[in-house]
Formats: C-alpha cells, sequence, structure tokens
C-alpha cells in the first residue's frame, strides 16, 4: 500500500490492503500517485456546529462536534470544498468516481464546487433515516434526510462502472431507485467508540458494491471511525483512510483490528 505514495509516510496501521495516516487530508493527498484510487468516498465536515442543540439518545446536546467542524465564511467554506475535490481528482483513476456525503449545511457548495472542479453528478441519493432524531425547536419540519451525490470525471472518455444486476437483484429484481431508507448507525457498530457522524455500514457497502470491484484502491480523506474502511475490507477491497484527529484514528484502528481479529501488537 505504500507505493501508492509519492514520499515516505508515517502510517499509524498498516496491512496488506489497509493504511491509515494521522494528518492533515490536503497534505496527504497531495502525495498519493495520480490515478491510482479507484473510489473516493468522502464524508467532509458539515459545518454545523454554530452552538445549536440536537437530540441524541433523548437527551439535549450541543450541535457543535469539534474545531475541525467551524468554518468563518461561505468563501472560507466553499474553497476549502473545491480545494479537497481538486485533491480527489488528480489522484483518481480515469473512469473513477466519487461519492461524497453532507447535509443542507453543506451539500449544495459540495454539488457546485463537483462541477467547477470538473466533475459530471451521476446520481443524487437521499438516505432517508428511518429513526432521525426529533426537532426539538418545532419551528420547522424534522430532518430526516442526508444528501450522498456521486460523480465522475467529466470527460468523455470516462467510463464509470455500476454493478447495475446486483443493485437490481438486492432490490428484488426491480431497477433500485436513488432513495435509500434505513436506520442511523446501530448501537453494535460503536462498540470501539462514537463518532459524531458515523455512517452505518450497510450504506458504505452499497456504494462500495455498486461502484467498483473487487480488488480497487478505495480512498476517504475524512476517514473518522473508517466504517468505509470495515465495509472495504469485508468486500475484498483496498483501504486508505485520512484523519488528522488522532481520536479518530485510534478509534478506527480498533475498529480495524477487531474486524481482522488481530492482537494489539499491530498498533504502531
Amino acid at each position: 500500500m505504500v507505493d501508492l505514495f509519492t514520499s515516505k509516510i508515517e502510517p499509524a496501521f498498516l496491512t496488506d490492503t489497509t493504511i491509515l495516516i494521522q494528518g492533515d487530508s490536503f497534505s496527504v493527498l497531495e502525495n498519493i500517485v495520480p490515478g491510482s484510487v479507484d473510489m473516493v468516498f468522502a464524508d467532509p465536515p458539515y459545518f454545523l456546529s454554530n452552538d445549536g442543540v440536537t437530540c441524541q439518545a433523548g437527551r439535549m446536546v450541543s450541535v457543535n462536534k469539534g474545531e475541525w467542524d467551524k468554518v468563518s465564511s461561505l468563501d472560507e467554506k466553499h474553497e476549502f470544498n473545491r480545494r479537497w475535490i481538486r485533491l480527489c481528482k488528480q489522484v483518481l483513476t480515469s473512469n473513477g468516481t466519487i461519492w461524497i456525503s453532507g447535509t443542507l449545511h453543506n451539500i449544495y457548495s459540495i454539488g457546485m464546487a463537483l462541477e467547477q472542479e470538473g466533475f459530471k453528478i451521476i446520481n443524487n441519493i437521499t438516505w432517508q433515516k428511518t429513526n432521525p432524531p426529533p426537532n426539538l425547536a418545532c419551528r420547522c419540519f424534522t430532518h430526516s434526510t442526508e444528501t450522498i451525490l456521486w460523480a465522475q470525471k467529466a470527460d468523455k472518455k470516462s467510463k464509470h462502472f455500476f454493478n447495475y444486476q446486483l443493485m437490481k437483484e438486492q432490490n428484488g429484481g426491480k431497477q433500485m431507485k436513488d432513495v435509500w431508507s434505513g436506520p442511523l448507525t446501530s448501537p453494535k457498530e460503536k462498540t470501539e467508540g462514537k463518532h459524531p457522524t458515523q455512517k452505518p455500514l450497510y450504506i458504505l457497502t452499497r456504494i462500495i458494491e455498486a461502484s467498483t470491484e473487487p480488488g480497487a484502491v478505495i480512498l476517504d480523506p475524512f476517514c473518522g471511525s473508517s466504517t468505509t474502511g470495515i465495509a472495504a475490507k469485508r468486500l475484498g477491497r483496498k483501504y486508505i483512510g485520512i484523519d488528522k484527529e488522532k481520536e479518530y484514528i485510534e478509534l478506527s484502528i480498533r475498529r480495524l483490528l477487531l474486524e481482522n481479529n488481530k492482537i494489539p501488537s499491530a498498533f504502531k
């Protein structure tokens, strides 16, 4: 896996098929070999930490996630999105695709940034959460969806992979639609610790199965708890995860160790 980098790196976790790096996503992306990644899944900061409140497990809690989830202006937010999307385009193969998850706080900037940086949006997936937290303010409709954009390079020569038959088979023999319904991340997926925006495994499993083949290299530039890595491991893909927060890298390592059934000596 280290041969996918143009310069020497110090991985936090490394196996034949998995590499975790603690560091600034921009700096790490700049050192990945161009055209070496088959698929990117990104769950970037939503920038919704605004001192408001939300409901979690029946309790009122702060929406603030951390300094990584704060931004000072709209221009700063959009430039951040354009920059990391530009770097992801550089590392993708010509037929590679990118999936980006977001809410109303960030997804419109993401969509514009994709087009500005030379991507063509393939699908606008709506993830409908069957058990969303209640709206405590009672001044708007309950927020129960997230958007996942799927895009390819806006190049006529680009031919993205789509496992149409498998998706149809999983949908009872009917074409799968762009609205996916399912619950929030279950407690059994959080036994090694909690990440504030952890995605459920079934979402990443579907994304990877739909758009890659076995052996593909999958990159998550804001990996958090590495649900992407768990799904990649189970499906026989290779995984690169990046996060600048030590806490989340350590959480990722615990989850990957549990998945790989390895002993703690795998820590580096």
